[in-house]
């Protein structure tokens, strides 16, 4: 089987089935990752470069790993330091990168759409990692992965997604896949950094309450403070925000039922969650990370088109 789709710019470009195929393609690559050798030939004689124009440390190194767990020829390029400071452009900094034979881009960037625009002007694959506030597709996959992993489906499975949805890539990337994969979701938070058209516009639950939407929830999903895309003051302090929306371990143990916590990273421990919420055995935060790694093995090796098989 193929994608259907020579890109991945976004959960919302995707079918059910390319997300049936990516999440089943990377559990045999996680199967390959308990290996004692975990490297497979799959992408030898690929080129592929990781053009991060933001700051990243997560999933740029998710990234390189599972390139080079496929065997890929990978270069890093980032934005600090390049050219790019000196007033070149997106469009002629990828061309001069293509020219030296680059089969595929992985991108992230602060500019929402980025990816998007890339992909009608050169010949290659583009996988977003990452666009303004628009999607994170990779990370909501691995979150996919990681609740079924846990809960055995995504149909039927309560997932609330806490914290700053109005700037949150990861929100709208997991939006988009939870409600094609038949799953239930609520977003929770202040009405401040809530989109007044979510619920609307995507027919989910809105809720204020932080201890009604983790009652009614399977799966938390808890999202940082996105302090370096917000122009206002949308709360009043860390503080404020903490004490109403902060997930800790002592809120987790007085509901009435055991939930999952997820979280993308990086944790601002003490602010939307606490380290003993964090590192408790409800916490699968680095089983997160770890299917992060197999779920982009599955999108590259997928994307590359090869005949060849996984093994």
């Amino acid at each position: 089987m193929q994608l259907s789709t020579n890109h991945l710019l976004g959960i919302k470009d995707l079918t059910i089935d390319d997300i049936h195929l990516i999440l089943s393609t990377a559990k045999e690559f996680k199967e390959v990752l308990q290996r004692p050798i975990k490297k497979v030939p799959s992408l030898r004689d690929t080129t592929i470069v990781n053009l991060f124009f933001e700051n990243s440390t997560r999933t740029r190194i998710s990234f390189e790993l599972a390139e080079k767990r496929l065997s890929a020829d990978v270069l890093n390029f980032t934005a600090t330091g390049s050219s790019v400071s000196k007033g070149e452009t997106l469009l002629d900094t990828v061309n001069n990168i293509l020219s030296m034979k680059i089969d595929m881009v992985v991108m992230r960037h602060s500019a929402t759409g980025a990816p998007h625009f890339l992909a009608k002007h050169i010949p290659v694959s583009i996988i977003n990692a990452g666009d303004g506030i628009n999607e994170h597709p990779t990370q909501a996959l691995l979150d996919a992965f990681s609740i079924i992993e846990n809960h055995g489906k995504l149909e039927g499975t309560k997932v609330t997604i806490v914290g700053d949805i109005l700037h949150s890539r990861v929100a709208m990337s997991n939006i988009y896949l939870l409600k094609k994969a038949g799953a239930e979701v609520t977003v929770a938070g202040p009405p401040t950094l809530i989109p007044k058209y979510i619920q609307e516009a995507f027919d989910i639950r809105v809720e204020y309450n932080l201890r009604t939407a983790l009652e009614w929830c399977d799966v938390a999903n808890i999202l940082r403070i996105q302090l370096e895309r917000q122009n206002q003051v949308l709360f009043s302090s860390l503080r404020e925000y903490s004490l109403s929306y902060g997930v800790n371990k002592k809120l987790l143990d007085s509901l009435s039922k055991k939930i999952t916590i997820l979280h993308p990273g990086p944790i601002n421990r003490g602010v939307e969650l606490s380290s003993d919420a964090a590192d408790s055995d409800q916490s699968i935060i680095l089983q997160q990370v770890e299917n992060g790694v197999a779920v982009r093995m599955a999108v590259l090796f997928l994307l590359s088109n090869r005949s060849t098989s996984i093994n």
